[in-house]
């Protein structure tokens, strides 16, 4: 048996098997590397060489090299940028991931102590996709991680409100989100497929009242008509037209 080619697997990386068949690693030959340990089966259909405990980083760039497009996003980029101080712990925190297509199944099967949340819905127009998405280097190889910006992320956060975000951590996040790029928000705001999101995130940016809030083209964002609901039975803001929390004397609630 060839054991050469399993130096063509990268360290610390998981590979499925049409990229090991790809390098002439077929069925026989990975069954064999299975049985001497030069591999392992992290799941079904998928192995890596033994080495460092898996994280779920190991897994994201993996993705990333097998053509994946796919980037962390929402509340989890924000950790990623520094905004775990206003996150409380978690036994296993969520990883939000954000893709054009379905992930597949052998990544949600793998052994890490995070849970993946999978995101196909597309929150900006087709060619705004990936306005906002940086690099940001992990482990000792420096893999680039695909990650949304603090400016995309919170965006993407907002598009979870209510039901996978709570309107009081939206709110936190916000109160703290004192550096954002003006510029980099118009495009992103411009591009936003979500009325919902916009609203809200203007709404917030006013409330706390950040100086780069006054360089935001509120003009040129496309805010639709009608209402939209944020908080069931909570206050009608009338400017932005969504409701938000009020308190037992119907006012609009603090959250702090």
């Amino acid at each position: 048996m060839d054991k050469v080619k399993i130096e063509q697997v990268p360290e610390g990386l998981v590979v499925d098997r049409a990229w090991l068949q790809k390098r002439g690693i077929r069925p026989p030959l990975v069954d064999y590397y299975l049985r001497k340990g030069y591999l392992e089966s992290v799941a079904h259909g998928a192995y890596r060489r033994p080495g460092s405990p898996l994280k779920w980083q190991h897994l994201v760039y993996s993705l990333q090299m097998l053509g994946v497009c796919v980037h962390t996003g929402g509340r989890s980029a924000l950790e990623l940028h520094g905004f775990g101080h206003y996150v409380p712990l978690a036994d296993k925190p969520y990883i939000h991931l954000f893709c054009k297509e379905k992930l597949p199944r052998w990544f949600f099967k793998t052994e890490v102590n995070v849970k993946f949340v999978e995101h196909t819905k597309k929150l900006f127009n087709e060619k705004e996709e990936d306005v906002g998405v940086k690099t940001v280097p992990f482990g000792s190889w420096d893999w680039q991680l695909n990650v949304s910006s603090p400016e995309r992320a919170i965006l993407e956060m907002l598009s979870m409100v209510p039901n996978k975000e709570s309107f009081h951590m939206a709110d936190v996040i916000m109160e703290g989100a004192v550096n954002l790029r003006p510029d980099l928000l118009n495009s992103l705001l411009k591009e936003c497929r979500n009325i919902k999101v916009k609203r809200l995130f203007l709404w917030f940016a006013q409330k706390h009242r950040h100086q780069w809030f006054n360089l935001v083209n509120v003009k040129d964002v496309n805010l639709g008509k009608g209402k939209r609901i944020v908080c069931k039975g909570g206050k009608l803001d009338l400017k932005y037209l969504i409701t938000v929390p009020k308190d037992d004397n119907g006012q609009e609630q603090s959250v702090f």
